[in-house]
C-alpha cells in the first residue's frame, strides 16, 4: 500500500506532458509545473507517514502480544482460581451436609429434650398435687384424732398441739390454698386458747402436796401428839432459850440470876403445855383414840387420793365431791387455828375452783378449709 501510494505521484505528471506537447504542435520545450516542484516534499511526507505508520503498526503489534500474554495469564490465574473454587466448594459441600447432619442431630435432641422436658413438667406437677393432697390429708387425720383425744379427756392441749403442728407445717408451703388453711388453723388456735383449760398436772401435784402434809396436820383430839404448839407457847419457849444465852455469857450473880429466870420459864411453859383450851364444835372429834385418829388420817389420804385419780380422768364432779369431803373432814377433826391446817385447806379449795368441766371448740374452720382445699377449689 505505501508502495503504490509512492509510485502514484511519480506517473501522475506524465499524463500531462504529452497533451501540452501535442497542444502546442511540438515545438516548445516542456514547461516545469508546481506540482513537480513540491514532488519531494510530498515523497518525504509520505515517508514520514509510512513511518509513523510503520510504527504505529508494530507498537500496536506490541501491544497485542502484551495484551495476548496478559491474557494467558488471567486465564491461568483464573483456572487456578476457578480450581481453588471447585475445591472450597466441594469442601463447602461436604461442610455443609455435615452441617446440616449436625443440625438434624441437635434438632431431634431438642425435640426429645423438650419431650422429656414436658413430661418432667407433667410429673412435678402430678407430685406436687399428690405431696399437697398427701399434707391436707394428714393435717385432716391429726386434727381429727386431736378432736376426739380431746372429747375423751375433756382437755384442749391435744387439739392446741395439732393446730401448732398444722400452723408450722404449712408455714412451709407458698401456695395459696395451704395459706387459706393456715389462716384458718390460727383463727382456730385463738379461739381454743380463749375458751381456756384446765391445767391437770399442777393440780394432781397440788392434791399430792396435801397428801403429804396431812400427817403434820395437828387434830382436835386429845390424844393426838403431833398437836402443834401455840404460839404463846412458842413465845415462852423463845424467851427462856434466849435468857439461857444471855446467862451463859454472862459472868458472876448475873449469870445465876439469869439461869434461875430460865429455869422458871422452862418450867411454866410445861406447866401451860398440860392444859390446852380449844374451841370445839364437834365433842366426837375431841374425844377420838389414837387408833380412830390414825384411821381418820387415812381415810383422808385415800380420800384425796380419789380425788386425784378422778381429776386425772378428767371425772370433775367426782374430784369435786371427794375434795369436798376433804374440806369437811378437815373442818371437823383437825385445829382450825393451825397454820398448817389452814394452808391445805386453802389449797384444796383452789383445786375444787379449778376442777370443772371445759368444753373444748371444734376446730371448724380448720376442718371447712381442709375440705376445699381438698375439693380444688
Amino acid at each position: 500500500m505505501s508502495e503504490a501510494a509512492a509510485a502514484a505521484p511519480a506517473s501522475a505528471p506524465a499524463g500531462p506532458g504529452p497533451a501540452l506537447q501535442a497542444g502546442s504542435g511540438g515545438a516548445a520545450p516542456a514547461a516545469r509545473t508546481p506540482f513537480s516542484a513540491a514532488s519531494p516534499w510530498i515523497l518525504a511526507g509520505l515517508g514520514l507517514l509510512a513511518v509513523a505508520a510503520l510504527a504505529l503498526a508494530w507498537n500496536t503489534q506490541q501491544r497485542l502480544k502484551t495484551a495476548e500474554l496478559e491474557i494467558v495469564k488471567r486465564q491461568q490465574d483464573a483456572g487456578t482460581q476457578a480450581a481453588e473454587a471447585r475445591l472450597m466448594a466441594r469442601q463447602a459441600e461436604a461442610s455443609a451436609r455435615e452441617n446440616a447432619a449436625k443440625v438434624a442431630l441437635l434438632e431431634a435432641r431438642v425435640a426429645e429434650t423438650s419431650l422429656q422436658r414436658s413430661q418432667l413438667e407433667e410429673l412435678i406437677q402430678s407430685l406436687s398435687r399428690s405431696r399437697d393432697e398427701n399434707v391436707l390429708s394428714d393435717v385432716d387425720a391429726a386434727l381429727r384424732l386431736a378432736l376426739q383425744q380431746s372429747s375423751i379427756t375433756g382437755s384442749a392441749e391435744p387439739l392446741l398441739a395439732a393446730l401448732r403442728q398444722t400452723e408450722e407445717r404449712l408455714a412451709r408451703y407458698q401456695q395459696p390454698r395451704m395459706d387459706r388453711v393456715r389462716r384458718a388453723a390460727l383463727q382456730d388456735l385463738d379461739r381454743v386458747k380463749a375458751a381456756g383449760s384446765v391445767d391437770v398436772q399442777s393440780l394432781a401435784i397440788r392434791i399430792d402436796e396435801a397428801v403429804r402434809a396431812v400427817d403434820d396436820l395437828p387434830m382436835l383430839a386429845a390424844t393426838d401428839r403431833r398437836a402443834v404448839p401455840r404460839e404463846g407457847d412458842a413465845r415462852a419457849a423463845a424467851a427462856a432459850a434466849s435468857a439461857a444465852v444471855a446467862a451463859a455469857s454472862s459472868p458472876g450473880p448475873q449469870w445465876l440470876d439469869a439461869r434461875v429466870r430460865s429455869l422458871w420459864g422452862q418450867f411454866w411453859a410445861e406447866v401451860r403445855g398440860l392444859v390446852r383450851v380449844t374451841r370445839v364444835d364437834d365433842p366426837e372429834a375431841a374425844l377420838l383414840a389414837p387408833e380412830q385418829a390414825f384411821f381418820l388420817r387415812e381415810n383422808l389420804k385415800l380420800r384425796l387420793l380419789n380425788a386425784r385419780l378422778a381429776l386425772l380422768s378428767r371425772q370433775f364432779d367426782t374430784a369435786q365431791a371427794d375434795l369436798r369431803e376433804a374440806q369437811s373432814a378437815l373442818e371437823r377433826y383437825f385445829d382450825k387455828g393451825s397454820r398448817r391446817v389452814e394452808l391445805v385447806r386453802e389449797q384444796l379449795r383452789q383445786v375444787a375452783q379449778q376442777s370443772r368441766q371445759v368444753s373444748v371448740p371444734r376446730p371448724e374452720a380448720t376442718l371447712a378449709a381442709l375440705a376445699t382445699a381438698v375439693a380444688g377449689r
